[in-house]
């Protein structure tokens, strides 16, 4: 199957169990007047200050038992509220690379195609609890010319109780453009 064949399947995967997390997001291409035939980003239509599309999404309990069974990490706090609180937490707290996922999600939605992100990095400065609402964004903070990379700044922030906590994830994304 060609790619383009692949990523069409996966954008038109809608059921399953791909399309309910928005995993199809990230596949999807990036169709706007900034980006080139293959979707990506490029250096005459990038600039430092441009802000990515904000994603959002509420963080439910199968999204934490789903990243838990998929990436094997069973520890209690993720999974079992009883010992969550003997901890101090109100509850199972999303697994900090779940946030992290859904920075990058973010990212490569801007960027349109995932091989163009060429490094991530993230701080992680608070828990999110199940209910809550993520929110991930950036900025172009800088362009190195050869080779073309768009510097990002990005973010998590949550949703908490009807204020907002910013950010509980912070990083630094590289995204080569075409």
């Amino acid at each position: 199957m060609d790619p383009d064949q692949r990523g069409e399947r996966l954008r038109d995967d809608r059921d399953g169990p791909r399309g309910r997390r928005g995993c199809r997001r990230l596949y999807g291409a990036l169709a706007d007047d900034r980006t080139g035939d293959r979707g990506v980003r490029t250096l005459a239509t990038v600039s430092v200050g441009d802000e990515l599309p904000e994603l959002a999404r509420v963080v439910s309990r199968e999204d934490v038992k789903a990243y838990a069974d998929a990436g094997g990490d069973q520890n209690p706090l993720h999974q079992d509220d009883a010992f969550a609180r003997s901890l101090g937490f109100p509850g199972i707290i999303a697994h900090g690379m779940f946030t992290m996922g859904h920075m990058a999600s973010a990212i490569v939605a801007w960027a349109g195609d995932s091989a163009a992100v060429v490094a991530l990095s993230a701080q992680f400065r608070a828990p999110v609890f199940i209910g809550e609402t993520i929110v991930a964004g950036g900025r172009v903070r800088s362009i190195e010319d050869r080779p073309a990379i768009a510097v990002l700044e990005t973010w998590v922030r949550v949703e908490r109780d009807g204020s907002t906590e910013w950010p509980v994830k912070k990083g630094e994304a590289r995204v080569r453009l075409a």
